[in-house]
């Protein structure tokens, strides 16, 4: 928000992601604090983008490259799909590093933090500045694990593209849908990577249709593999009918030779690749008009004439349009596809100019990103990436200014544009860039400090790890006392715990994990409440009638109506103290504490004495509210997970029996070459552990994938059992 104008400072580690839009606008993810450029030892550095060897390109070339040869990607994908890996290999090959990093080594650029390095996944994004070919591509290497779902969602925000990793084995997995729903919803043009085409099981038919059936996408095959597993050596360029082959004998894949497809020597591949460009050509023509004319003009009859730079040009228009995805392949791991991959990003995904954003931004004090790495400029022009230091009191989704007056001034600018344009949007609203959507937390715990005296330090950490993470919450249980941390799943309450005593040097308590149960109501009850109260020489009177009833409609947050002829003539003040009442009486439900859904609140009556204050007026409309809800007939709820669990054979029975013991639903069953894809849902409460028990089930074999579905009611059994163990009355046997 405008108001949030940030301070610059120096607070946290993680690096802070700005970007400077087509009219230098800029978007936050997080505070430095670390200021100094260094080299993690280990790795083996090149010099940063412009500087090659002891030769310096200009300082505006290497601070502001023209905005057309800009690049800003994001690179999303299931965990363990190949994205940090494939990430590893660009940097490699762009000269950013002289060795290849790897992650189970714990040496990559991009996984810096320790517990990334132990855990070899991906926690949070991370930002690298590279040159390729003239262009410069700004890469933010996202989490692929659904605990951290909100670092992908905070990043898309400020890309223009993005590549989405596939393990070409596997094809769309549960994750891969998440990141690519969200990739829709800020319309980010993508292009697909088919990675692990090495790998025991690879299909790339299998990947493709997977794109196809499972994400509605439209796939446009610029590449076909030259074998799959072990027999993979390289792909062939659909585009420009030529195979690329990489050396054997040299292992880091710098190596690999481009040679057109002869029909002497390569008679069935060369079919094959004609057939499949042709298929191109008819499917890019369908989908672009501008093509479709060249292509029935010119050379209908012979579509090998046309010029491969026609068909690259009419593939980035369609990759913008997000009609369809170009699709790639290679193995990251084996070190093959990495470089037609990094042409293809230059080549059809957009420059900022491409992209359509409306704002003015200014911003001072900057630096470029090399992941844990940065350095310091001046200046930044249009469509980049920097990073910025301090903004104590700014958070993720914050609009950034450079002063409050010139806000104003702005709006009332677009203001009076919106007055001479009345068709259009309130152009004063548009100033503001879109916030995120924070996922609410599904499992808490409480967390003590080692002693009294370092709860100050406690909560300082977690003030500062909340403003980093947003989709952390923290609160004050009212009856204990205790802090109360709530996450996204039990590894990320894992991580915030072991971060809280790497970084702030605290050995810190947790409680046991609990689900984030929630309330409703099954039928409308009503209610009244009177509070008299006098203080010192005043009384403070009021009287309140309303009514609680259910809704169909799905609503976190209480649904408030007046009756006719009550809310009309209240002051701003009183309306705010009314539902200020309500908000705060649906935190805590009657059954277990826990929030209060799916419900709408009609106030029928209220009468208010003189000089009656506004505190007076919230305490009796929440007791009144609490009074209605422990008379209705109550319904606990609870969340409800997708599950996607990928296995051999051999173990579906087992895995199968232990989802019936934790009452889980199965909607599907998959076979995925040799696995079963066991799809369907499970209550949370009973997933908690289950890692372990399916390694222990499937020998350590299987993989699983979970999701938040819903919150779903409990059957009156469960609901029993569930209250009677809350209030200790659980029997023992």
């Amino acid at each position: 928000m405008f108001s949030h104008l940030g301070k610059f400072g120096v607070n946290h580690k993680k690096t802070p992601i700005l970007h400077i839009n087509n009219m230098c606008c800029s978007k936050i993810k997080a505070s430095l604090k670390r200021l100094k450029l260094y080299v993690p030892l280990g790795r083996n550095y090149s010099s940063l983008p412009g500087l090659v060897g002891n030769d310096i390109k200009s300082l505006h070339s290497i601070i502001s490259p023209p905005i057309a040869k800009i690049r800003n990607i994001g690179i999303m994908a299931h965990i363990d799909a190949g994205k940090t890996t494939t990430t590893e290999r660009i940097l490699y090959y762009s000269g950013y590093t002289r060795s290849l990093g790897d992650v189970d080594d714990g040496d990559t650029v991009t996984d810096f933090m320790a517990q990334e390095r132990e855990r070899g996944i991906t926690i949070q994004s991370a930002a690298v500045t590279f040159d390729w070919k003239g262009y410069r591509v700004n890469l933010i290497d996202t989490p692929g694990h659904v605990d951290f779902t909100l670092e992908v969602e905070r990043c898309l925000r400020v890309l223009d593209g993005a590549v989405a990793v596939f393990d070409a084995s596997a094809g769309v997995e549960a994750q891969t849908l998440t990141v690519w729903r969200q990739a829709d919803k800020h319309k980010i043009p993508r292009i697909c990577f088919l990675n692990k085409m090495d790998k025991t099981g690879a299909s790339f038919k299998y990947a493709v249709e997977s794109i196809r059936e499972k994400l509605k996408a439209k796939p446009l095959l610029l590449q076909l593999p030259l074998g799959e597993g072990k027999a993979f050596k390289g792909v062939v360029d659909v585009v420009s009918k030529e195979k690329l082959v990489w050396n054997r004998k040299l292992e880091d894949g710098k190596d690999f030779e481009r040679k057109p497809l002869l029909e002497m020597s390569d008679a069935e591949l060369l079919k094959e690749t004609t057939e499949a460009r042709n298929a191109l050509i008819e499917q890019v023509a369908d989908l672009d008009d501008e093509f479709a004319d060249l292509v029935l003009g010119e050379f209908s009859e012979n579509f090998d004439l046309l010029p491969a730079e026609k068909l690259q040009t009419a593939i980035h228009r369609v990759t913008l349009a997000q009609t369809a995805v170009p699709v790639l392949c290679g193995s990251a791991l084996k070190n093959k596809g990495v470089q037609p991959l990094l042409d293809a990003i230059t080549m059809y995904l957009p420059s900022p100019e491409e992209r359509n954003y409306e704002f003015l931004e200014r911003i001072s004090r900057l630096l470029l990103p090399f992941a844990d790495q940065h350095i310091e400029i001046p200046s930044l022009t249009a469509g980049n990436i920097a990073l910025t230091v301090g903004l104590k009191h700014t958070a993720t989704g914050d609009t950034i200014v450079s002063s409050k007056s010139s806000a104003l001034a702005a709006a009332r600018r677009a203001e009076r544009e919106g007055e001479k344009k009345p068709r259009q949007n309130n152009e004063a609203e548009r100033l503001l860039l879109a916030g995120v959507e924070i996922p609410e937390p599904v499992f808490f715990c409480t967390i003590e400090p080692p002693s009294v005296a370092r709860q100050p330090d406690l909560d300082y950490a977690l003030k500062c790890l909340q403003r980093e993470d947003p989709s952390l919450k923290v609160k004050l249980d009212p009856d204990s006392g205790q802090t109360v941390l709530c996450g996204m799943g039990e590894l990320h309450i894992e991580i915030i715990h072991d971060r809280i005593k790497r970084e702030y040097g605290l050995e810190t308590y947790l409680g046991p994990l609990q689900v984030a149960y929630r309330e409703t109501i099954l039928n409308a009850v009503h209610a009244t409440d009177t509070l008299d109260r006098t203080l010192g020489d005043k009384r403070h009177l009021v009287t309140v009638e309303l009514e609680v009833k259910p809704i169909e409609a799905s609503s976190v947050t209480p649904v408030i109506k007046y009756a006719a002829g009550v809310g009309e003539d209240l002051p701003k003040v009183s309306q705010e103290a009314i539902e200020n009442g309500i908000h705060s009486a649906c935190l805590q439900g009657p059954l277990l504490g826990s929030p209060v859904q799916d419900v709408a609140i009609t106030l029928h009556s209220l009468i208010i004495h003189p000089g009656t204050s506004t505190t007076m007026i919230s305490a009796c409309v929440s007791r009144c509210v609490q009074k209605a809800l422990k008379k209705a007939d109550k319904q606990v709820l609870e969340p409800l997970m997708n599950l996607e669990v990928t296995m051999m054979r051999d173990y579906l029975s087992p895995v199968l029996a232990d989802l019936a013991q934790r009452r889980g639903t199965i909607q599907e069953i998959q076979t995925r070459q040799e696995n079963k894809i066991v799809i369907g849902f499970v209550p949370l409460a009973e997933i908690m552990g289950y890692s372990t028990a399916l390694r222990t089930l499937t020998s350590g074999s299987a993989t699983f994938a979970l999701e938040l579905s819903n919150y779903q009611a409990m059957n009156p059994q469960d609901q029993t059992t569930l209250l009677s163990r809350r209030s200790g009355l659980t029997q023992v046997l």
